[in-house]
């Protein structure tokens, strides 16, 4: 999540900051006494599925895991060796570590001042040379603990202080490519295969442009307007060329070009155009249409996202008018794909009926095809239906644990994880800004399994749908349907072994498909991780 001004607020609504606890254990579904450990009961409407097939690889893996409950160093590695998919929710500046942003500040000549701000050069009265985090201990960690959720204390609300960081250190996230590079390098170093994240392409452009053509509540002449004269292709050109530089630098600071390339040269990285939810009518529908332009004409642009608080003011009150701006973007621009900050909302944060309806206008109206957070899953008007209808359709839920429990006190029972679960709904980790949440995959995948009773076979499912879902392109290794009853491979790879070479047949489809390729690289990874793993305990 990205912030700017203004300030994110506190809960506004105290008196109902308890019930989202209460209202999950009372809308939930039972679960059958007799169902499995970690199962799923089928909620009335929901179209049941096969078992899934366990191999016997799995099931050594996961008496493996299971014998390793009480060694808590065994433990830990499982979890970091374990093969994580893609991180699908990630927004670049807040992905960075903080340590990296600290240098990124040095290296900019960058002056601190009292509130642990970053600011232009000269250093003048009340402000201090970045440079002095290197020998001064104590200041180094005044800006970490401004610039991310260290050492902040557990008891208090961190919606406020989360939101704030962006504004501390944006002066130090100008480099997109050197960004990318440590966010690229610690994603491989977790075992992922894939990343989607987050950046504002032509920002400063986008907004002068809507500023000059001037809002027009009819969107399709207000769209027209955009595109005369080529003004609107003009800020997707400054952007693809924002993202060619971005590219030359992150290959140069990643040595990719070298005898030694730094692990993150090898990623496949997509961009999403993030929105500010927060501006005008006229900057948020330019923006939107800047960043669905340059996925249809960039290919390593796919989607759009809306970012910046979703309960200030102007994001609840422009909220419904902002999906309609969407709903008729997608129309004109079919080839974009969109996910949506959506649900990022909590008893107490905003009016009761402001719970009601986010999810489900991103899904009917919108058409969004990945939901961000979905945290207020279960005040949404007919939330059963809903979460059907997000199943059906195949809308996978983005769910990072770390900033949901951080911004919005919401975690274990209170969650929705197994709400989504319950009906189907597809469910993706992601971490979302774990340079500002101090986090990274693995935490999350762990957090998982220990607070929601996840054996192995659900954490690698976990894996796999992160790739599933991705805006990838090409063809899934995996046949339609089968993902919820056990990930069947398509026909042409039916009769192949991951970790071995595939046949002629299977490898023409692999060739064919990005997506496919990098998921049988997982599927290679896991049979390596798997024969690593599947001693006796």
């Amino acid at each position: 999540m990205i912030s700017t001004t203004p300030t994110a607020r506190r809960h506004k609504y105290p008196f109902l900051a308890g019930l989202g606890s209460l209202a999950v254990l009372a809308l939930l579904p039972a679960v059958p006494a007799e169902a499995a450990p970690g199962a799923d009961a089928s909620p009335q409407g929901v179209r049941s599925v096969s078992p899934r097939v366990v191999t016997a690889a799995e099931r050594r893996t996961a008496a493996y895991l299971d014998a390793s409950q009480s060694r808590p160093e065994r433990l830990n590695a499982f979890f970091r060796a374990l093969p994580k998919g893609g991180d699908l929710h990630n927004h670049l500046s807040g992905a960075a570590s903080t340590e990296y942003l600290i240098k990124l500040a040095m290296d900019r000549g960058l002056c601190i001042d009292a509130t642990m701000t970053a600011v232009a050069p000269p250093c003048g009265t009340g402000t201090r040379p970045a440079a002095d985090a290197r020998t001064d201990a104590d200041f180094r960690q005044q800006i970490i603990r401004a610039w991310s959720m260290q050492d902040f204390p557990a008891d208090e609300s961190g919606h406020d202080h989360f939101f704030d960081t962006f504004g501390k250190f944006g002066l130090a996230t100008w480099d997109r490519g050197k960004l990318l590079a440590n966010v690229a390098n610690s994603v491989v170093k977790q075992n992922q295969f894939y990343l989607e994240t987050m950046v504002t392409p032509a920002s400063d452009s986008a907004k002068k442009l809507a500023d000059e053509v001037g809002y027009d509540a009819d969107l399709a002449v207000f769209h027209r307007r955009l595109l005369a004269g080529g003004q609107l292709d003009r800020v997707v050109n400054e952007a693809v060329k924002e993202a060619d530089d971005g590219d030359a630098d992150f290959r140069a600071t990643a040595h990719c070009d070298t005898a030694s390339p730094d692990p993150g040269c090898r990623l496949p990285v997509r961009w999403i155009s993030q929105v500010s939810r927060g501006s005008s009518p006229a900057r948020v529908f330019t923006q939107m249409a800047v960043g669905m332009r340059l996925a249809e004409r960039d290919p390593r642009f796919v989607a759009v996202n809306l970012v910046q608080p979703e309960d200030w003011d102007s994001s609840l009150s422009n909220y419904s008018l902002q999906m309609r701006m969407l709903k008729y973007l997608r129309g004109q621009y079919p080839g974009a794909h969109l996910t949506l900050h959506a649900g990022e909302l909590a008893p107490g944060l905003v009016k009761p009926e402001d719970l009601t309806f986010h999810i489900r206008e991103a899904v009917l109206v919108a058409g969004a095809e990945r939901i961000g957070h979905g945290v207020d899953l279960v005040h949404e008007d007919d939330w059963r239906q809903l979460a059907r209808t997000m199943a059906r359709r195949g809308v996978a839920v983005e769910v990072p644990f770390s900033s949901n429990k951080q911004i919005l006190g919401i975690s274990g029972d209170d969650h929705p994880f197994n709400a989504y679960r319950r009906y189907g709904v597809p469910v993706v980790l992601s971490t979302d800004d774990p340079g500002v949440s101090r986090i990274d995959v693995t935490h999350e995948y762990q957090y998982a399994a220990r607070t929601y009773g996840l054996g192995y076979t659900e954490l690698k499912d976990l894996a796999r749908a992160s790739l599933e879902y991705a805006f990838r392109d090409g063809r899934s290794l995996w046949a339609t349907g089968s993902a919820p009853s056990g990930y069947r491979p398509v026909p042409a790879c039916l009769g192949s072994r991951p970790g071995d070479r595939p046949s002629t047949r299977c490898a023409r489809f692999l060739a064919d498909s990005p997506k496919a390729a990098t998921q049988w690289r997982q599927e290679s990874a896991f049979a390596a991780f798997e024969r690593a793993h599947g001693g006796r305990g």
